[in-house]
């Protein structure tokens, strides 16, 4: 037999209490409404004891909130996203509010639709990263009002909050710490993208490059590639240019089929081509030689956008926060010339 599932009005029924002294208890509100002790007791362990579980989308249209974040991000299975994800839940946790996560893809129609699921859903509030095409989608929750925080890029010129890294300083750091170590050939390989992030990457590499007088090199892929795909491209890249001795990596998933690619051509690092990476990975840590990359500082990051968020949800916070935080390079073995 199917067990019963309890409604509010089924409870009050039951216990013979209004559901509005059911809903004050269920709530912690029963000392602030003068509710006895003795009937709290009596509520919550015949809660307890029939499993009742609230309708939340009910709840949501009586109060106008639901206690849920949508944190979109572009791919959840990614290292950096995957532990930003769990320590913007536990941070979240800690004050009331779960988590409804959502990977876009870098597809703005499938952005579009988590957006409206999320919506739908009445949410309180978003911690995105944006994709291009739904800038409009974004103006619109602002200028209602709704609490958001943009995080890993941002739109220029704009008036949203974010939490980002200094991309463009991060990217001209490790070009310096391969130059400072003695590679002069120095590769980029990244992901042929408009967003910010990856524009910084490419410019502060440009710059670097311009500023000690070397030559840039410099392979541009598609995001929504294939790994085998990626690493052919990268193993392409390298056999035309021989004459490099370092590459860097724009992402750690660009490394991860770079090292592939390496590995299939027979190159030994970093005697023959040096290695560095943007975004580390615990796989860096572990390969032989161990992989130089820039770290993001991610339990920062996800201190500031809860931090923000919490704000806007309080106390409807109309301060604008746009925090740009510092990376850090982990040098390894990969980037020391022998």
């Amino acid at each position: 037999m199917k067990k019963k599932t309890y409604t509010l009005a089924d409870l009050a029924k039951k216990l013979n209490v209004s559901a509005t002294s059911i809903s004050f208890i269920l709530n912690g509100k029963a000392e602030e409404k003068r509710i006895s002790a003795d009937l709290k007791e009596k509520v919550l362990r015949f809660v307890e004891e029939v499993n009742y579980k609230p309708n939340l989308l009910a709840r949501s249209f009586r109060t106008g909130k639901t206690n849920i974040i949508g944190l979109m991000v572009e791919d959840i299975s990614n290292s950096f996203f995957s532990k930003l994800a769990r320590l913007i839940e536990e941070k979240a946790n800690q004050y009331g509010y779960k988590i409804l996560y959502g990977s876009t893809g870098n597809v703005p129609d499938k952005a579009k639709e988590l957006m409206q699921m999320f919506i739908d859903r009445r949410l309180d509030g978003y911690i995105i990263a944006p994709t291009e095409g739904i800038r409009d989608e974004i103006d619109q929750l602002v200028n209602s009002h709704v609490p958001l925080v943009l995080f890993d890029r941002h739109y220029e010129s704009s008036q949203h909050d974010y939490v980002v890294l200094d991309n463009y300083q991060c990217a001209f750091n490790a070009v310096k710490h391969l130059v400072d170590n003695g590679f002069k050939e120095i590769g980029f390989v990244t992901i042929n993208s408009v967003q910010q992030q990856m524009q910084q990457r490419l410019a502060g590499y440009q710059a670097a490059i311009e500023a000690y007088g070397l030559k840039p090199y410099i392979k541009l892929m598609a995001y929504n590639l294939e790994d085998a795909k990626k690493c052919k491209l990268i193993v392409d890249f390298l056999k035309k240019s021989k004459q490099l001795d370092a590459v860097f990596f724009s992402t750690n998933y660009l490394s991860i089929n770079g090292l592939r690619a390496i590995k299939e051509l027979g190159l030994a690092i970093p005697k023959d081509l040096g290695v560095l990476s943007f975004d580390d990975h615990v796989a860096f840590e572990l390969h032989n030689p161990t992989i130089t990359a820039i770290a993001q500082p991610i339990d920062q990051m996800a201190d500031q956008l809860i931090k923000i968020l919490l704000a806007k949800l309080s106390v409807n916070e109309e301060h604008l926060h746009q925090i740009t935080l510092p990376g850090t390079l982990i040098s390894r073995n990969s980037s020391l010339k022998q």
